[in-house]
């Protein structure tokens, strides 16, 4: 197995260690040490890519696993933090539709023989949704350490955060369905 593909491997593996810091108070800085293992695990997913393309390291494996990866992290911290009260379930239950659909859609190509790019507006989604859970974590650890006030509206900035994630996951969702229509030809 090769590194990039072992990196993908230790951001999976890095998931249970998160949601346990997440979600055990009893852990002292609990919020840190979930900000820094989920830190850690998004630098991987920069790392494993970058690796992988520069090295021409890249693998069907890899292919499979990188974005599997990616969605169970960064659906791990949603749902936690949808069981926390600090994210809207609707929201992410919008944001988990679009994976399915787009996943959907890559397998329709993909019997198809084409294979469809990620488009810049989800890759703004991505970039958006990995910066507002980091922003969410942060806040929490800050309060925990006392450096931001226990009356800080933590729920409804989260709120905000996670709604215009959701926003831009719909419209990703919208415009790459659209953009590639053309796999649903004659199957309607």
């Amino acid at each position: 197995m090769n590194l990039p593909n072992k990196l993908t491997l230790l951001r999976i593996l890095l998931v249970p260690a998160f949601l346990l810091f997440l979600l055990v108070e009893q852990i002292p800085l609990h919020s840190l040490w979930a900000l820094l293992v989920f830190a850690l695990a998004s630098v991987t997913d920069a790392l494993d890519g970058h690796i992988a393309r520069s090295r021409g390291l890249i693998t069907d494996f890899g292919k499979f696993l990188d974005p599997v990866a990616d969605k169970v992290l960064v659906f791990a911290a949603l749902i936690a933090f949808t069981e926390m009260g600090l994210a809207p379930s609707v929201a992410v239950v919008m944001m988990m539709a679009r994976e399915f659909l787009v996943s959907s859609l890559r397998m329709v190509a993909a019997g198809n023989g084409t294979v469809l790019a990620a488009g810049k507006s989800g890759k703004l989604k991505t970039a958006v949704t990995m910066v507002s859970i980091v922003a969410m974590l942060l806040m929490m650890a800050l309060m925990e350490s006392g450096l931001l006030a226990a009356s800080f509206p933590l729920k409804a900035v989260s709120y905000v955060l996670i709604w215009i994630c959701g926003a831009l996951t719909v419209y990703s969702g919208a415009e790459y369905l659209w953009k590639n229509r053309s796999q649903f030809t004659g199957s309607m």
